[in-house]
Protein backbone atom coordinates (compact mmCIF):
# COMPACT_ATOMS: atom_id res chain seq x y z
CA UNK A 1 0.00 0.00 0.00
CA UNK A 2 1.62 3.26 -1.02
CA UNK A 3 2.27 6.00 2.02
CA UNK A 4 1.57 9.48 1.58
CA UNK A 5 2.68 12.03 4.18
CA UNK A 6 0.15 14.59 4.78
CA UNK A 7 1.93 17.27 6.60
CA UNK A 8 -0.79 19.77 8.45
CA UNK A 9 0.26 23.22 9.92
CA UNK A 10 -2.45 24.80 11.99
CA UNK A 11 -2.58 25.62 15.97
CA UNK A 12 -6.88 25.92 15.76
CA UNK A 13 -8.70 22.85 15.50
CA UNK A 14 -11.56 25.02 14.51
CA UNK A 15 -10.26 26.62 12.01
CA UNK A 16 -11.26 25.84 7.85
CA UNK A 17 -7.46 24.68 7.70
CA UNK A 18 -8.51 22.18 10.16
CA UNK A 19 -11.54 21.02 7.75
CA UNK A 20 -9.30 20.79 4.78
CA UNK A 21 -7.03 18.52 6.99
CA UNK A 22 -9.94 16.38 7.80
CA UNK A 23 -11.06 16.18 4.85
CA UNK A 24 -7.59 15.58 3.06
CA UNK A 25 -6.45 12.64 5.45
CA UNK A 26 -10.13 10.64 5.57
CA UNK A 27 -10.29 11.08 1.40
CA UNK A 28 -7.21 9.70 0.71
CA UNK A 29 -7.73 6.94 3.37
CA UNK A 30 -10.70 6.06 1.80
CA UNK A 31 -9.21 5.88 -1.47
CA UNK A 32 -6.56 3.60 -0.12
CA UNK A 33 -3.48 5.34 0.79
CA UNK A 34 -1.51 4.51 4.03
CA UNK A 35 -1.75 7.94 5.49
CA UNK A 36 1.19 9.06 7.96
CA UNK A 37 -0.83 12.14 9.59
CA UNK A 38 1.97 14.48 10.53
CA UNK A 39 0.10 17.50 12.60
CA UNK A 40 2.98 19.59 13.43
CA UNK A 41 1.33 21.56 16.53
CA UNK A 42 -0.28 18.47 17.62
CA UNK A 43 2.79 16.75 17.79
CA UNK A 44 4.72 19.47 19.52
CA UNK A 45 7.02 19.73 16.70
CA UNK A 46 9.50 22.64 17.44
CA UNK A 47 10.29 24.36 14.19
CA UNK A 48 13.63 26.71 15.63
CA UNK A 49 16.77 25.67 13.98
CA UNK A 50 19.33 25.70 17.23
CA UNK A 51 22.96 27.22 16.67
CA UNK A 52 24.17 23.70 17.49
CA UNK A 53 21.92 22.22 14.47
CA UNK A 54 22.95 25.11 11.86
CA UNK A 55 26.82 24.11 12.97
CA UNK A 56 26.31 20.80 12.08
CA UNK A 57 23.92 21.17 9.18
CA UNK A 58 26.20 20.06 6.49
CA UNK A 59 27.61 16.78 8.67
CA UNK A 60 25.18 14.47 7.02
CA UNK A 61 26.93 12.27 9.86
CA UNK A 62 25.18 13.91 12.85
CA UNK A 63 22.69 16.51 11.34
CA UNK A 64 19.12 14.11 11.42
CA UNK A 65 19.93 13.02 15.46
CA UNK A 66 17.50 15.81 16.59
CA UNK A 67 15.18 15.31 13.63
CA UNK A 68 15.68 11.59 12.64
CA UNK A 69 11.88 10.59 13.50
CA UNK A 70 10.78 13.26 11.05
CA UNK A 71 13.42 12.73 8.42
CA UNK A 72 12.17 8.65 8.72
CA UNK A 73 8.67 10.05 7.87
CA UNK A 74 9.62 11.75 4.97
CA UNK A 75 11.79 8.97 3.64
CA UNK A 76 8.99 6.45 3.61
CA UNK A 77 6.51 8.09 2.12
CA UNK A 78 5.61 7.52 -1.76
CA UNK A 79 3.28 11.26 -1.48
CA UNK A 80 2.98 14.15 0.72
CA UNK A 81 0.22 16.66 0.86
CA UNK A 82 1.35 19.54 2.85
CA UNK A 83 -2.16 21.57 4.03
CA UNK A 84 -1.88 25.00 5.68
CA UNK A 85 -2.83 28.59 5.52
CA UNK A 86 -0.65 31.28 4.15
CA UNK A 87 -0.18 33.77 6.08
CA UNK A 88 1.77 37.03 5.31
CA UNK A 89 2.41 35.65 1.96
CA UNK A 90 4.63 32.68 3.41
CA UNK A 91 4.27 29.48 5.50
CA UNK A 92 3.39 29.18 9.13
CA UNK A 93 6.83 29.32 10.71
CA UNK A 94 5.88 25.83 12.40
CA UNK A 95 5.52 24.46 8.36
CA UNK A 96 8.81 26.55 7.40
CA UNK A 97 10.65 25.18 10.49
CA UNK A 98 9.77 22.11 9.57
CA UNK A 99 11.62 22.62 5.90
CA UNK A 100 14.68 24.05 7.83
CA UNK A 101 15.04 21.00 10.59
CA UNK A 102 14.17 18.46 8.13
CA UNK A 103 14.89 18.75 4.82
CA UNK A 104 18.91 18.44 5.64
CA UNK A 105 21.55 18.13 3.33
CA UNK A 106 22.08 14.08 2.83
CA UNK A 107 17.60 13.74 3.25
CA UNK A 108 16.42 16.22 0.73
CA UNK A 109 19.53 17.53 -1.05
CA UNK A 110 22.91 16.46 -2.05
CA UNK A 111 25.87 19.00 -2.66
CA UNK A 112 27.99 17.96 -5.74
CA UNK A 113 30.08 19.77 -6.88
CA UNK A 114 28.36 23.00 -5.39
CA UNK A 115 25.74 21.97 -7.34
CA UNK A 116 22.20 21.00 -5.98
CA UNK A 117 20.98 17.44 -6.44
CA UNK A 118 17.59 16.80 -4.98
CA UNK A 119 17.73 13.16 -2.82
CA UNK A 120 13.76 12.85 -2.13
CA UNK A 121 12.78 11.17 -5.20
CA UNK A 122 11.02 8.82 -2.97
CA UNK A 123 8.33 11.27 -3.41
CA UNK A 124 6.52 10.71 -6.27
CA UNK A 125 3.54 12.68 -5.89
CA UNK A 126 2.92 16.20 -4.53
CA UNK A 127 -0.06 18.77 -3.30
CA UNK A 128 -0.22 21.35 -1.38
CA UNK A 129 -4.37 22.35 0.22
CA UNK A 130 -3.95 26.15 1.17
CA UNK A 131 -5.56 29.45 1.56
CA UNK A 132 -4.87 32.74 1.66
CA UNK A 133 -6.78 36.12 3.09
CA UNK A 134 -5.50 37.93 0.12
CA UNK A 135 -7.03 37.96 -3.56
CA UNK A 136 -5.23 36.28 -5.95
CA UNK A 137 -3.63 39.32 -7.47
CA UNK A 138 -2.70 40.45 -4.45
CA UNK A 139 -0.96 37.15 -3.50
CA UNK A 140 0.29 37.27 -7.20
CA UNK A 141 2.07 41.23 -6.88
CA UNK A 142 3.72 39.63 -3.58
CA UNK A 143 5.45 36.87 -5.70
CA UNK A 144 3.46 34.33 -4.21
CA UNK A 145 6.02 32.58 -2.39
CA UNK A 146 4.08 29.60 -1.04
CA UNK A 147 3.25 28.94 -4.34
CA UNK A 148 6.56 28.94 -5.96
CA UNK A 149 8.29 27.19 -3.06
CA UNK A 150 5.75 24.42 -3.63
CA UNK A 151 6.26 24.03 -6.90
CA UNK A 152 9.92 25.09 -7.73
CA UNK A 153 11.56 24.59 -4.32
CA UNK A 154 10.24 21.62 -3.15
CA UNK A 155 9.31 20.10 -6.41
CA UNK A 156 12.98 20.51 -6.88
CA UNK A 157 14.41 17.70 -4.28
CA UNK A 158 11.23 15.49 -5.23
CA UNK A 159 10.77 15.54 -8.76
CA UNK A 160 7.44 14.00 -8.48
CA UNK A 161 5.14 12.69 -11.22
CA UNK A 162 2.43 14.88 -10.25
CA UNK A 163 2.01 18.00 -8.41
CA UNK A 164 -1.36 19.70 -7.17
CA UNK A 165 -1.67 23.34 -5.98
CA UNK A 166 -4.99 23.79 -4.59
CA UNK A 167 -5.89 27.34 -3.20
CA UNK A 168 -8.88 28.83 -2.21
CA UNK A 169 -8.06 33.07 -2.24
CA UNK A 170 -9.84 35.74 -0.38
CA UNK A 171 -9.98 33.73 2.40
CA UNK A 172 -11.43 36.83 4.69
CA UNK A 173 -13.81 37.20 2.31
CA UNK A 174 -15.45 33.79 1.37
CA UNK A 175 -19.03 33.20 2.11
CA UNK A 176 -20.22 29.47 2.97
CA UNK A 177 -20.37 28.24 -0.27
CA UNK A 178 -17.31 29.13 -1.79
CA UNK A 179 -15.91 27.52 1.14
CA UNK A 180 -17.91 24.34 0.28
CA UNK A 181 -17.33 24.27 -3.28
CA UNK A 182 -13.59 24.87 -2.45
CA UNK A 183 -13.71 21.62 0.14
CA UNK A 184 -15.60 19.45 -2.45
CA UNK A 185 -12.35 20.23 -4.97
CA UNK A 186 -10.21 19.25 -2.72
CA UNK A 187 -12.04 15.98 -1.88
CA UNK A 188 -12.02 15.66 -5.84
CA UNK A 189 -8.31 16.01 -6.05
CA UNK A 190 -7.28 13.60 -3.36
CA UNK A 191 -9.87 10.96 -4.42
CA UNK A 192 -7.82 11.35 -7.78
CA UNK A 193 -4.67 11.74 -6.31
Amino acid sequence: MPRVMVIFAHPCEESFSASLHTATVEMLTKVGWDVDDCDLNAEGFNPVLSAEERRNYHDVDINTRPVQGYVDRVQAADAMVLVFPVWNFGYPAILKGFFDRVFLPGVSFKLQDGKVQGSLTNIRKLAAVTTYGATPMRAFLAGDPPRKLIKRAVWGVTKPDKVRYLALYDMNNATHAQRSTYLEKVKAEMAAF
